[in-house]
């Protein structure tokens, strides 16, 4: 188990990889997430080289855990329209190029939502894309996040996503995120049977599978299916939940990765409150 609480948020990379690296330092964290583009877009900013490679040095040097790269909301993978599947498709694969220039990490996106089309067609279509993507040369994993299971989205039961793993071929490549304020809208009880939501994951998909977690409380309760972070500790999730989340033993050791509704000053005081629970 690890000694110390591996725990970063998001942050800006308008700045540069190097940059986000020192941010996140300063803030008592070991490790951060960033979107690879344009949050609502696509456009992504040309690679820098010398700052990726500074950046993988000074992750050597400080002991960081892996950081995680966003692929942009507005990818649909499971979309009924062909043009937005091969934007989804061409996006994440200059991601997975650039991802490279720092090795080793992790790429988290959204599954999708099959618009009506159903969930078995929405799996195929996402699983597909996958195994069009996905090389085996490539040092990333690719993550499939948890959701709330609101409106058509693909993801908000374990089974959906261990059906698209399933499918996946090159199964080394793949991997879950845990959302927590997703998982906990989506109607498993992280706060009451924590143990129990851990046995299902691990029974359907795999616990070998879950890479990283999304640590966000909820606005909303317990099955809302509805999607609205809260700071750690303000919504129906808790802060007990949380402290008990952390030190999980089958969680010890994953990085923790903060999307609360916060800014610099609220992420790091989240980073320092959740480092002492740390036991």
């Amino acid at each position: 188990m690890s000694k110390r609480l591996h725990i970063g948020c998001h942050l800006s990379s308008s700045k540069g990889y190097l940059c986000m690296g020192k941010q996140i330092l300063s803030m008592g964290g070991d490790t951060f997430q960033f979107f690879t583009r344009n949050p609502r877009g696509s456009k992504a900013k040309a690679m820098d080289p010398e700052d990726a490679k500074a950046l993988m040095d000074l992750m050597e040097r400080e002991n960081f855990a892996k950081i995680l790269a966003h692929a942009p909301y507005t990818l649909n993978p499971a979309s009924a329209d062909p043009k937005v599947r091969e934007f989804a498709e061409l996006t994440i694969i200059d991601d997975l190029e650039r991802m490279e220039y720092t090795p080793g990490q992790l790429y988290n996106f959204h599954p999708g939502s099959h618009v009506g089309q159903g969930t078995e067609e929405g799996i195929r279509l996402i699983s597909d894309l996958l195994n069009r993507v996905l090389k085996p040369e490539q040092t990333t994993t690719v993550l499939l996040e948890t959701m709330a299971g609101k409106g058509s989205e693909v993801g908000g039961k374990f089974e959906e996503l261990a059906e698209i793993i399933r499918r996946v071929e090159l199964k080394d490549k793949i991997g879950v995120c845990l959302d927590t304020c997703h998982v906990h809208d989506g109607g498993y009880d992280i706060v009451n049977d924590l143990e129990g939501v851990l046995e299902e994951f691990d029974r359907v998909i795999g616990l070998d599978k879950l890479k990283a977690i999304h640590l966000n409380d909820s606005k909303n309760p317990l099955a809302s299916h509805k999607d609205r972070h809260e700071v750690i500790g303000g919504g129906s999730i808790g802060l007990e939940a949380f402290t008990r989340i952390i030190n999980h033993p089958a969680l010890k050791g994953l990085p923790f990765y903060l999307e609360t509704p916060n800014e610099i000053e609220g992420y790091t005081a989240e980073i320092k409150l959740l480092s002492g629970l740390y036991e």
